[in-house]
């Protein structure tokens, strides 16, 4: 990206965060490339560029967060300063804390407080501001307007059962003259995106999270069966056998071109569902996932990305100035209209454009700011083990390798061998 020639015109608060250098600094920003995700990152980096007369080279990160995690690691272990500012998952700061910059005092503390506190929280490792929040994240149900009023349904499914039942009625009608239908879709390879969406299934139905907020392993219960035994029982059934190798983009590609009832993703769908080349423009919904049952609840695993100053830096001043920017409301805001992505600024969620452009942030605030999160807190340094011992165990079940009870009975197990004598 070439050195801006002159400023652009930006908000008083833009401007506020950005003159503080002098120009010629070269910076190094690690964005991944989900969705819009790295077109946007570019065009908020250019931005701060042109405003302070820097050079930001923006490094594509792998899309998997597993692959993107095990970069993020050789490079932080090797003390490398190739990469400036990372983005980082928001159940990584106790994993890389380390490695990173406090911005505690470097970044002002109405700015943080603007932010959702469970976000900051768990950004903050032993007092210590490891990132700033960039966008937040929830899981959230896509469904096909057109078809569910087609096939007589007045509203999104409400449970599980409500799900499987509607998607086989769609799918049964819309199959013999679309063969690739398809009634419903979602995360299932065997990677961190699996934890999410299990982690919804799990909490769904009562299973609780896994692991608790004192640490203590609670997977191995009949309500944590019964909901891996109930994904298990859409694939080849309501999903395509293939489900188990989707990841996000999968499942959003086979949705938009027109091929399934309903979709379990992440709320950056929706602007691309609604853009020119989609099959599907104008008849999205947006609901909170369904719940497990009567006595169930609907749940949503929280993720999101946030901002990091590496600790190897030449130029740390300059990019802790980069974060601020990019974390702005103002920033947020574009990002918000123009891709889909959850502010972490909860004034956003009141403004008029980002509403208008994305409807159901205010109908669905509250699973937003109530989604469940991941356990990474508790398991500290060890959860990367955790997460990918049990995606794992929940691939054995869609795949048919072994049955609820079974699974979260050898999860147990595996967890406490990995937690040892202690998180």
């Amino acid at each position: 990206m070439k050195k801006a020639l002159a400023f652009v015109t930006l908000t008083a608060s833009l401007i506020a965060t950005s003159n503080a250098h002098a120009a010629g600094v070269t910076l190094t920003l690690a964005c991944g490339a989900v969705g819009q995700e790295l077109e946007l990152c570019k065009a908020g980096a250019d931005r701060w560029a042109k405003a302070t007369g820097n050079t930001v080279k923006v490094f594509e990160s792998p899309n998997l967060t597993n692959d993107r995690l095990g970069l993020y690691q050789q490079q932080l272990a090797a003390k490398s300063s190739d990469i400036d500012v990372y983005q980082l998952d928001v159940v990584w700061p106790g994993l890389l804390a380390q490695h990173f910059v406090d911005l505690k005092g470097k970044i002002p503390q109405a700015s943080i407080d603007a932010n959702f506190k469970p976000i900051i929280d768990a950004d903050t490792v032993n007092g210590k501001l490891v990132a700033m929040p960039w966008f937040t994240d929830a899981g959230v149900l896509y469904y096909r307007t057109d078809l569910l009023k087609k096939y007589g349904y007045s509203k999104a499914p409400a449970t599980w059962a409500e799900l499987a039942t509607m998607a086989a009625k769609i799918q049964a009608g819309e199959q013999p003259s679309n063969k690739a239908f398809t009634g419903f879709v979602f995360q299932g390879k065997d990677y961190e995106g699996l934890t999410c969406d299990a982690l919804e299934w799990v909490n769904g139905f009562g299973g609780g999270s896994i692991i608790d907020s004192t640490g203590k392993i609670t997977i191995n219960n009949a309500n944590a069966a019964k909901a891996l035994d109930t994904a298990a029982s859409w694939v080849k059934k309501i999903a395509p056998a293939g489900v188990t190798t989707y990841a996000e983009e999968d499942a959003r590609g086979i949705f938009q071109s027109g091929n399934a009832a309903f979709m379990r993703n992440w709320p950056y769908a929706w602007a691309l569902g609604q853009s020119a080349d989609s099959k599907v423009k104008g008849n999205i919904g947006v609901a909170a996932l369904p719940k497990g049952g009567t006595a169930g609840k609907p749940s949503a695993t929280l993720g999101g990305w946030q901002l990091g100053v590496s600790m190897y830096s030449k130029n740390q001043a300059a990019a802790i100035d980069l974060v601020k920017y990019l974390v702005s409301p103002a920033e947020q805001k574009i990002r918000a209209i123009t891709g889909g992505y959850n502010p972490t600024v909860a004034s956003l969620y009141k403004d008029k454009d980002v509403l208008k452009a994305n409807p159901f942030f205010g109908s669905l605030y509250d699973v937003f700011t109530n989604a469940v999160a991941r356990p990474s807190g508790p398991t500290k340094g060890k959860y990367n083990q955790v997460s990918q011992a049990f995606s794992g165990s929940v691939h054995d079940v869609l795949t048919g390798k072994m049955n609820g009870t079974q699974a979260v009975a050898q999860l147990a197990t595996n967890l406490a061998r990995i937690k040892g004598s202690g998180w």
